[in-house]
This record gives structure tokens, C-alpha cells and sequence, in this order.
């Protein structure tokens, strides 16, 4: 690819910058709202870096006037963030708290009379703990408690929100909640379990999607946000080709392949063996249910290498290259393995249409006098946008682009260690929003709705 190559966006094309509930909102015991297992995790001692939780993270709760007029002045079209489900429905039963919608429906208010398109995720894994303590996504119950809120918040939104998400990647609400327990949960180990939870995830939303039709007309978008990050072999070895082979089983193909083709992936079936569920009859149609759009959530590659001695039954290891650039997660940046992603998607999933839900890197910024410089950030992203539009170009249906994220925001079980977002958020002075110069390039970006290849 030539330096300086103009890669032009569709008209109507979606410029926008996502957040999640419980790292932005804050007001965790405001008006109603129950305890989700974000709440309860990020409280217990050594679950997360310093012993960071989301009570206030950056306050959005009561600064959304403010963060509207922030997203209106970058220039952006849509907004992608998440309902919590402990606002809506704060038990996880029947009884719903009208609260808690009225602020949802006021902030979607907000952004239509601003142009701004609203984009909606149910469930950005902040589950109510209620719930958790009855089994969580370990439960087949906790499916049907999922379409009722489903169906509730699609009532009350419906009429205005065009644009609905099921999950955010189910793949880290199973892995790492279930799994590994470095997320909430955090209190139940082991491929069986794991593997349970990305079933019971799936099936609520193949259960959720009818309703989200129904209840948003027919001019309703339904779809998805997987994160389906590409894995590559370290060398030319058949071992390494194969283990390459089991963790885009284990990522990608064990989430796609049920949504879009019905079934899970044979191989992995088999490699996994009694730790694999059992689906009931009539599962895999419901998983399986049309989308209009899949979400995809990326960041990095994975270099994967065979590893006899590694956790069974995947057995491999992940390999940093040398010389690579790295953010602060340690996660490489690699804009050409993400247009041979996206492009393996189109060919192999053949989705409706396409939405980059979140993409985005983590930088140890810093405010200076004048503002924060995130060069690396502007980069990381001219790269990835330039990335995109090379797949778009070869027949990928984008539609619309969401940074992660709009601004710093609680990290999960990095707590406010990492800074993800083209907005700075101050945790020492009274948390002011400064846009960085990452802010200022999507704003342009945005604006031409055209990117220049690096």
C-alpha cells in the first residue's frame, strides 16, 4: 500500500465513540439501581489493580448533558453504549425500575435532538447479582431472565433506538468471568464451566432478537458484538499452524459459527470432549436467529505457538514478535492482520452488514500544559481506519466505526490504570473530559469521512 492513499467512507456512513455502563456511569446505589457482579467483584480485595471500582468511575450518570455536547463538538453521528441491566430490572425478576429507564430514555432524547444515532447493548456483562447468586450464566434460567429485560428496556426505547446489540463479547463474560475468574464473577474455574456460560450467553441472545424485532418495528437493526480477534501461527510448522487452528476455534469460530451457520465447530467439539454442552433440541435455531448486523470488537492479533506443556486441551502459547510496536496492554499493534480479519469474516460468516464496535489502544498518556499528545494513539487508528476501508473496498458491508473508547473510563480489573480513551478524563480534577489529539484526528476524520493511509 502507497503512502498517502485516500480511502473515501460511504455516504451515511456512522462515526461514532463507544463506552460501557459500569465503567462510565458511576450512581451505583442512585435511584434504584440493584448490585451487578461488577459491583460486588470490583469490591472484594485483590480482585482489581489498586482496588479501583466503578461507584463513580467518570460520572456520566449526572454529566450526560455535558458528554452529549462532547460528542456533538468531536463531529461524531452515533453513539454506542450499554443499558445496565441493575438499573432496569435490579433483582434480575419482574420488578422493573422506572428510574432507571427514564434516565436511558432521556440520554437517547438527548442524542437525537443532537443528530447523534444511538446504538444499544444490553448486556455489557454487568449482570445483576441476584442472578449470579442463583447460578448466573451457569443457569439455563438465566436466559429467559435476559429476554425479559430484553423486552422491557425494547419497550420503553424502542420507538426511538433503531440499533440493538444483544452482548458484548460473549467470549469474555465466559473466558474470563467463568473460566479464569479475572472477571466478574470471578469465582468459578474450568473449561466445562466456561463453556457452559458461551452457551447459555448464546441462547439468550438468539432468545432476545425476536423480541428486539418486535418491539423496534421494521425499521429495527438487531445484531451482535463479538470479539473475533485473528489468530496467526508464530512459524510455518504444522504445530504451530494447528494450535493457531484450536485458539481461532476456541475464540472465533465457537461464537460465529453458532449465529451464522447453526452448529458449533466440529474439531472443537471434539477437543474439548465432556466439557462441551449439550445443546436442547431447538437451541442452535434460536442461537442461530437472522441478524441485520455483527458488531466486531478488535484490538490485536494472537500469535499463537504449539505448547505440549500448555493448559490442555488447547495447548499452545501466545508469542510476542520482535520488533512489533506494543500498546500498554501489551497488546501488539498490527493493522494488517486486521484487514486480513475482517476480510476472513466477510468470506467465511458473510454477515448483513458490519459495524467495528470497538477498536481502539490503551497509551500511558499524559497531560502537558497544552493538551495531551497521543501521536501513537493517532497512528493506531490511521492505520486500523485505513485497514478497514481496504476490506470494505474488497466487498466488506461497513457501516460505521466506533473508537473505543470516548474517554478513560474504569478498566475492568485494570481498574483506571489504562487509558483507552481519544478523550482524557482527569480523576484528580473533578474528572474534566479534555479532548487528546486522538480526539481532534477522529474529528477530522470524521468530518472528510475519508481516512489517509500511514
Amino acid at each position: 500500500m502507497a503512502d498517502g492513499i485516500r480511502y473515501s467512507f460511504p455516504t451515511h456512513f456512522k462515526w461514532g465513540a463507544a463506552t460501557a455502563a459500569y465503567q462510565v456511569e458511576g450512581a451505583a446505589q442512585e435511584d434504584g439501581r440493584g448490585e451487578s457482579i461488577w459491583d460486588r467483584f470490583s469490591h472484594t480485595p485483590g480482585k482489581v489493580i489498586n482496588g479501583d471500582t466503578g461507584d463513580v468511575a467518570c460520572d456520566h450518570y449526572h454529566r450526560v448533558d455535558e458528554d452529549v455536547q462532547l460528542i456533538s463538538n468531536l463531529g461524531l453521528s452515533a453513539y454506542r453504549f450499554s443499558i445496565a441491566w441493575p438499573r432496569i430490572v435490579p433483582d434480575g425478576g419482574e420488578a422493573i425500575n422506572q428510574p432507571g429507564i427514564d434516565f436511558y430514555s432521556r440520554l437517547v432524547d438527548k442524542l437525537l435532538t443532537a443528530n447523534i444515532t444511538p446504538f444499544v447493548t444490553l448486556y455489557h456483562w454487568d449482570l445483576p447479582q441476584p442472578l449470579q447468586d442463583q447460578g448466573g450464566w451457569l443457569v439455563r434460567s438465566t436466559t429467559d431472565r435476559f429476554a425479559h429485560y430484553a423486552d422491557v428496556i425494547s419497550r420503553a426505547l424502542g420507538d426511538r433506538v433503531k440499533h440493538w446489540m444483544t452482548l458484548n463479547e460473549p467470549w469474555c463474560s465466559a473466558v474470563l468471568g467463568y473460566q479464569l475468574g479475572v472477571h466478574a464473577p470471578g469465582f468459578h474455574h474450568g473449561f466445562k464451566e466456561g463453556l457452559l456460560a458461551a452457551h447459555n450467553l448464546l441462547l439468550a441472545h438468539g432468545k432476545a432478537v425476536p423480541i428486539l424485532r418486535q418491539n423496534t418495528g421494521s425499521t429495527g437493526q438487531v445484531g451482535i458484538a463479538l470479539n473475533l480477534s485473528r489468530a496467526e501461527p508464530a512459524s510455518d510448522s504444522p504445530e504451530d499452524i494447528a494450535a493457531a487452528h484450536r485458539q481461532d476455534g476456541f475464540q472465533t469460530r465457537w461464537y460465529a459459527d453458532p449465529i451464522y451457520r447453526g452448529e458449533y465447530p466440529v474439531d472443537m467439539i471434539e477437543l474439548y470432549g465432556a466439557d462441551a454442552p449439550t445443546p436442547q433440541p431447538g437451541d442452535m435455531q434460536t442461537i442461530s436467529a437472522p441478524l441485520d448486523f455483527l458488531g466486531i470488537n478488535f484490538y490485536n492479533r494472537a500469535v499463537i505457538a504449539d505448547d505440549p506443556t500448555g493448559s490442555a486441551p488447547l495447548n499452545m502459547k501466545f508469542v510476542q514478535v520482535e520488533d512489533a510496536l506494543y500498546t500498554s496492554m501489551d497488546w501488539e499493534e498490527n493493522p494488517d492482520s486486521y484487514y486480513r480479519h475482517l476480510t476472513r469474516i466477510h468470506h467465511d460468516y458473510h454477515p448483513a452488514a458490519v459495524y467495528i464496535t470497538e477498536n481502539g489502544a490503551a497509551y500511558n498518556d499524559q497531560l502537558e500544559p497544552d493538551g495531551v499528545h497521543d501521536w501513537r494513539r493517532v497512528a493506531y487508528l490511521q492505520g486500523h481506519f485505513a485497514a478497514a476501508a481496504r476490506a470494505m473496498n474488497e466487498g466488506l458491508p461497513l457501516r460505521g466505526y466506533f473508537v473505543w473508547s470516548l474517554m478513560d473510563n474504569f478498566e475492568w480489573g485494570f481498574g483506571y490504570s489504562q487509558r483507552f480513551g481519544i478523550v482524557y478524563t482527569d480523576y484528580a480534577n473533578d474528572l474534566r473530559r479534555i479532548p487528546k489529539d486522538s480526539a481532534r484526528y477522529v474529528m477530522s476524520v470524521a468530518r472528510d469521512n475519508a481516512v489517509i493511509a500511514p
